[in-house]
């Protein structure tokens, strides 16, 4: 026998009836702190208890604005989670924002308060009843919805039933609800704690590199002035005289970039002379080395010259430690919106592939996170006694060069 032939039309449901969707209830309320499949087991229950074809669970959403789909009984469960309805919109919204119930015993699209949803194709059904679920202390949490395809008076004591369904279930609906803004809370917190970690984590590591590839360069430059002056003093006091001129110059450059490290400030230098000016400077700072520049002078957002900047502090110090060059070639150029530095030398060169598997600490693994940070990427090329080439390219709005008032 169907559940159409045990319920009659009236849809009255006898105590062993009553009995029975009690203890379902308690089973769903107990089954765990999720929405949806509290909302779907009640979806269930409610079309065996009233004798109805389907069923719809309409939970408030978590700023209380508009009602989610949060269960349904088949094929309509596809749909969970994809139908929002604003308060007052539809029956649905009609009912939540009035906190009463409606009967449409047929000819719903006559209803004012209809509003149809294609998905769950509402003129596949006759007559429907929709009832608030509210409780004492949360309130309104949703909306129950029945459907009937036959045409359906539904009764004084078919709405009792339905609301008080409602009722039963609308607290743990409110707790399920509640563990769920504290569930996303919660991993909320999880989110921003990993984030700040990383953040934290790439800040120390970009401060290290600013001290490596700024202050280490410029000291070792400084330590070359000395030296000379050292060997001229007596000789050539002149020359001693101008060694130390550099030096004290270098001296002042490095306390500005310990500052500029220390606060996570960009290098002075680019406020000072922009890129290019601080590209030159660079190559100016390498009196062991003769460094040509070919430089254009555009400027580029502010943490894409930085991330050049230090690239090419970087090659500059490989050059002057590691390569026994004599000359090298700075060239930086911004065409078709990419930013391309070359930094090349005519040292003794290294096995690039060696170096890309036994890399640590700073150096190559450096510039390349640092091209990489700002969408970029660096390309090495190198071979033994035939000198590196280093290049960064690097994508970028293009921008005109800058031009100096007469």
């Amino acid at each position: 026998m169907s559940r159409h032939e045990t319920h009659p039309m009236l849809g009255l449901v006898d105590p062993e009836q009553e009995y029975a969707l009690l203890l379902g209830i308690i089973e769903a309320v107990s089954s765990g702190p999720a929405v949806e499949p509290l909302a779907a087991a009640v979806a269930r229950l409610i079309t065996e208890a009233t004798a109805t074809d389907v069923c719809f669970v309409h939970v408030l959403d978590d700023a209380e604005r508009s009602l989610t789909l949060a269960g349904a009984t088949p094929p309509f469960d596809q749909q969970v989670g994809r139908i929002r309805l604003p308060l007052g919109a539809g029956v649905t919204g009609w009912v939540a924002s009035h906190r009463e119930p409606a009967v449409i015993t047929e000819h719903k699209e006559a209803d004012p308060r209809y509003l149809p949803i294609p998905a769950l194709r509402g003129t596949e059904f006759t007559s429907m009843a929709s009832v608030p679920m509210a409780a004492d202390l949360p309130g309104l949490v949703g909306v129950l919805n029945v459907h009937t395809v036959a045409r359906r008076e539904f009764t004084e004591r078919d709405i009792r039933l339905l609301v008080a369904i409602g009722n039963l279930v609308a607290g743990a609906l409110h707790q399920a609800r509640t563990h769920r803004k504290l569930a996303a809370r919660e991993r909320a917190h999880e989110r921003f704690t990993e984030q700040v970690i990383a953040a934290q984590e790439t800040e120390r590591r970009r401060l290290a590199g600013d001290i490596h590839d700024g202050i280490s360069q410029r000291l070792v430059t400084l330590s070359y002035h000395l030296d000379a002056a050292g060997q001229m003093l007596r000789d050539d006091p002149a020359e001693a005289a101008a060694q130390l001129d550099l030096a004290r110059g270098l001296v002042d450059l490095t306390l500005d970039e310990a500052r500029a490290a220390i606060g996570g400030l960009r290098p002075p230098v680019l406020d000072d002379l922009g890129l290019a000016g601080g590209l030159a400077s660079l190559a100016r700072s390498m009196p062991q080395v003769d460094v040509h520049v070919d430089l254009a002078d555009n400027r580029l957002p502010e943490h894409v010259e930085i991330a050049l900047y230090r690239i090419a502090q970087e090659c500059l110090q490989n050059i002057s430690k590691h390569a026994d060059a004599t000359t090298a070639r700075m060239t930086f150029r911004v065409h078709r919106g990419r930013a391309r530095l070359e930094v090349a030398d005519n040292g003794v060169g290294f096995d690039v592939g060696v170096v890309a598997e036994g890399a640590t600490g700073y150096g190559m693994q450096s510039m390349t996170e640092r091209a990489e940070l700002v969408g970029g990427e660096l390309r090495v090329v190198s071979r033994r006694g035939l000198g590196t080439t280093i290049i960064a390219t690097v994508p970028v709005a293009a921008q005109r060069p800058r031009t100096t008032e007469p």
